[in-house]
């Protein structure tokens, strides 16, 4: 299980796993430690300095400068990472985040609810959000993430959340509910014409048994209503009462378009009327005329910002729109009207394309969600009914026909056909499904029909689990963006401070007023740091939106960052390099031919259950070799098989077992010894008079770890190391056909965390790739933990940093290359936005720049920073 968040809070516990290594603690260390077993004693819990001990679990010495945050395993899962993110000392990863992120913490007489908030173009926005937001009654906490537009808000009493959206909306923006109830659905309702009609459908439901709560809203035509019925019985009850009800089944896009539709007109006539002024000017239109153009056009222009600025006054923000409204205004006072009219609508129109341009970025994994169809086919006996997703119920039949999509996640009950996964694993190659076998909503069914039992609800969908990690990654803050964020709170305050004196000490010693005015004025939209606090974020969303296209989850952009420093790799060997179960790798045949050997030991291993038989038998089917007729099958318990084949008793088995029948093995000696030293398993076939052949049987190498391999060597690792608890023969053989650079073999999972240190101290940023569950050492020892995690892998999307979805390893060089192309973009973005501020600064006070210029720069930077980390989203393998 993932650490809970009550033991992640203690600073100074210790704990134990049933089965994995403790880490002890050296006393002048942090006295932390951890646990993943849900079981620890509350005694233990509650002192301070406590430690526990594991059942035959080993010692593991953590040096202070090989680990500064220490950890220990789980006998289950590999380590979270978040808490180690909410709490710096916390422990169950290694990789604790220098990075504090502001978690909201909802007590039992609380409520949270989460909204979308649309419009908002820079990270001040959000925190204008935020603390106006907070001087509302009963408001207990607020936070608001400008990278996925996504408020969250806590408060007292269900009453609390009524005036959020309207608030929201003073501030300039725009609030979609985001429904929190499960139970709790909307219906579009039509034909209310007042509000009493919306009174009349909530007295009437309420009398409705099953319905616990309603509430209709007559101005959005939108019904709340929480019950237990199904939605037809929802949809008649209202239609009695004399309304038409639907299922509002959260159309996104219809959403955002009813957000956007529109808002570019008055952007649109203001410039017009600016034109119009301008050129007037220089035709015999009289400047008072000219100025009532401009003055019209700065209202409808700057309508929207100072009506913002207003609210964001009275919040103590100091943001953009402050910013922007007061050197507009200045500029009027001076009589600058041309350029005051200039300065709002060249900031409209940056907001809008900002606007436009961000939310590309914040739509890159929402998007995924329009991939799952909004209805399926639910067979009802003989019939086919078409029902909204969200109306279908677990165990419920779904038909999907060729060329559909599959609307949710289920099991194959009838039917054969190929699926293409690439929207949940970026595999391009379709898989073949039959029945029992899982299918995912979002993925294509592109041949046979196929009748599926739905096993999750619409909003517990694999898709759906992805787009909620990935939202909450791009919701955490990365060093670099922490940093940034932190030196725009001191940076903007301290212009602001240095735009009033401007215009205020010069003139008292004998400098034009008009003059330093107007410089003062220049600063105070210098003063605004939207392209440097944007030039994080939004290349962070972007990364993590193009690697979740391709089939990686990156947990955060901590891990992004991490990822893109990273120099060298460890890989677990089975399940990771190799496919992790055994298949047939030689056949020498002695007596007969290779043809005659494996139909002879298909024949002997087809009843067994036994993987190695298993592997046997594949192999001869994969060759095309049928099986022989044979009799008096019988299993020899730790030895082998015999069955009668012609009238010839026939043994496949180990040694010991042709030892006790006395079958000389001394011609087929010097193979067993070759092949035993390869670490393989080797299968004697033959009868009591003769060895007829052997068979190696080994775990093989994954198709794409070569070329993996390879493509991670080609982006930059220096070191790709393989870490087994096989011996050495195995481990040797596996590490030349794979091209690893070194191997450590014979390791337990302790050892694993030794060998990740030795990287480490070698001066490595080293990487541990594992399954995710048996390594959970070596990945919270490890700087980056990724594990391998097939769709739909529950523990596997919940675990480690970055996770692996196609269950193999061809998207890791993808990565790694998008890390550090991500990593260069945030450079990039960062002095591009620095270099411009320094010049606009140096250029105020000689007279070289005007109002008008400091916005475009402004805007224009932001603008510039936001489409090259657009760049990211694009990016191909």
């Amino acid at each position: 299980m993932a650490l809970s968040e009550e033991k992640s809070q203690q600073q100074s516990s210790c704990c134990s796993s049933s089965s994995s290594p403790l880490i002890e603690i050296k006393p002048k260390e942090q006295s932390s430690c951890c646990s993943n077993n849900a079981s620890n004693n509350s005694a233990s819990e509650d002192k301070g300095d406590s430690c526990c001990s594991s059942s035959n679990s080993s010692l593991v010495e953590v040096k202070p400068k090989e680990q500064k945050s220490n950890c220990c395993s789980s006998d289950s899962i590999a380590l979270t990472k978040e808490e180690s993110q909410q709490q710096p000392s916390s422990c169950c990863s290694s990789k604790s985040s220098d990075v504090e992120e502001k978690e909201l913490v909802v007590n039992e007489t609380e409520e949270k609810l989460d909204y979308r908030v649309f419009g908002m173009d820079c990270p001040a926005c959000a925190v204008t959000i935020e603390k106006s937001l907070k001087t509302l009654k009963d408001i207990q906490d607020v936070k608001v993430n400008y990278s996925t537009g996504k408020l969250q808000v806590v408060g007292s009493n269900p009453a609390a959340f009524s005036p959020i959206e309207s608030q929201v909306e003073k501030l300039g923006f725009n609030i979609e509910p985001l429904n929190q109830n499960k139970r709790m659905k909307t219906y579009l309702v039509e034909g209310m014409d007042c509000g009493a009609c919306a009174k009349t459908i909530e007295n009437h439901l309420r009398n409705v048994s099953g319905v616990k709560e309603v509430s209709v809203n007559f101005s959005t035509g939108k019904a709340q209503v929480e019950h237990e019925n199904d939605v037809e019985q929802i949809v008649k009850e209202i239609s009695k009462a004399g309304y038409k009800a639907t299922l509002f089944t959260n159309n996104r896009k219809a959403i955002e378009e009813s957000h956007t539709k529109g808002k570019n007109g008055s952007l649109i006539f203001s410039g017009i009327l600016i034109a119009l002024g301008f050129i007037g000017s220089y035709t015999g239109v009289s400047s008072f005329m000219s100025n009532i153009l401009y003055a019209i056009a700065m209202v409808i222009s700057g309508y929207k910002p100072a009506k913002s600025a207003y609210y964001g006054v009275k919040s103590r923000s100091l943001d953009m729109n402050v910013l922007m409204t007061v050197a507009a205004l200045g500029a009027a006072i001076i009589g600058e009207w041309l350029e005051g009219a200039t300065v709002v609508w060249l900031f409209a129109l940056g907001v809008a394309l900002q606007n436009r341009s961000i939310e590309q970025t914040r739509n890159s994994i929402r998007n995924l969600m329009d991939l799952a169809p909004p209805e399926a086919w639910v067979k009802q006996g003989d019939q086919l009914v078409k029902k909204v997703v969200e109306e279908i119920s677990i165990g419920n039949v779904i038909v999907v026909k060729p060329g559909d999509r599959i609307p949710l996640d289920g099991e194959v009950v009838k039917g054969e056909s190929s699926i293409n996964q690439a929207p949940i694993t970026g595999e391009s190659i379709p898989v073949d499904k039959e029945i029992g076998d899982a299918v995912y909503a979002g993925t294509i069914n592109e041949s046979g029909s196929l009748e599926i039992k739905v096993t999750k609800l619409v909003e517990d969908t694999t898709i759906s689990k992805i787009i909620h990690l990935v939202e909450e990654a791009q919701e955490k803050k990365a060093p670099t963006q922490a940093f940034v964020d932190k030196f725009a709170t001191i940076y903007t305050p301290i212009v602001f401070i240095g735009a009033l004196l401007v215009m205020v000490v010069p003139p008292l010693f004998g400098g034009a007023w008009s003059d330093w005015f107007y410089k003062g004025l220049e600063l105070l939209v210098v003063a605004c740091p939207c392209a440097l606090v944007i030039s994080t974020p939004v290349a962070i969303v972007s990364a993590i939106g193009n690697a979740a296209k391709n089939g990686v989850l990156i947990k955060g952009g901590t891990f992004l960052e991490k990822a893109g420093i990273i120099n060298a790799i460890a890989f677990d060997k089975t399940g990771t390099l190799t496919e992790g179960k055994p298949a047939v790798s030689n056949v020498i045949s002695f007596a007969s031919t290779e043809e005659q050997l494996l139909s002879i030991t298909k024949t002997l291993e087809e009843y067994s259950n036994h993987p190695i038989a298993k592997a046997i038998v594949a192999h001869a089917d994969q060759k095309g070799i049928a099986s022989l007729e044979g009799e008096n099958f019988k299993s020899i318990t730790g030895k082998g098989v015999q069955a009668t084949i012609d009238g010839t008793v026939y043994y496949a088995g180990n040694a010991k077992l042709f030892s006790e029948i006395g079958t000389s093995l001394s011609d087929s000696l010097k193979h067993v010894e070759q092949l035993q030293n390869e670490g393989k398993t080797i299968i004697i076939v033959g009868t009591e008079q003769e060895v007829l052949g052997l068979l190696g049987v080994a775990d093989v190498i994954r198709n794409t770890t070569l070329t993996a391999l390879d493509g991670l060597k080609q982006n930059g690792i220096k070191q790709i190391v393989m870490l087994t608890g096989d011996n050495e023969g195995t481990a040797k053989m596996i590490a030349s056909q794979s091209g690893v650079n070194r191997y450590f073999a014979d390791l337990l999972p302790e050892d694993k965390v030794t060998s990740i240190k030795q990287l480490q101290s070698e001066g490595y940023k080293t990487a541990m790739v594992g399954d995710g569950i048996n390594d959970a050492p070596a990945l919270a020892t490890a700087d980056l933990g990724i594990a391998m995690g097939g769709a739909g892998t529950d523990t596997a999307m919940e675990t480690a940093d970055i996770v692996l979805m196609a269950d193999n390893l061809e998207k890791l060089p993808h990565t790694m290359k998008l890390s550090r192309k991500a990593l260069t973009i945030i450079k990039q973005n960062i002095w591009f936005s620095i270099i411009i501020k320094v010049i606009a600064l140096i250029f105020i006070f000689p007279g070289w720049l005007t109002l008008w210029i400091a916005v475009l720069s402004d805007t224009g930077a932001a603008l510039l920073v936001i489409l090259n980390s657009l760049r990211l989203l694009k990016m191909k393998e």
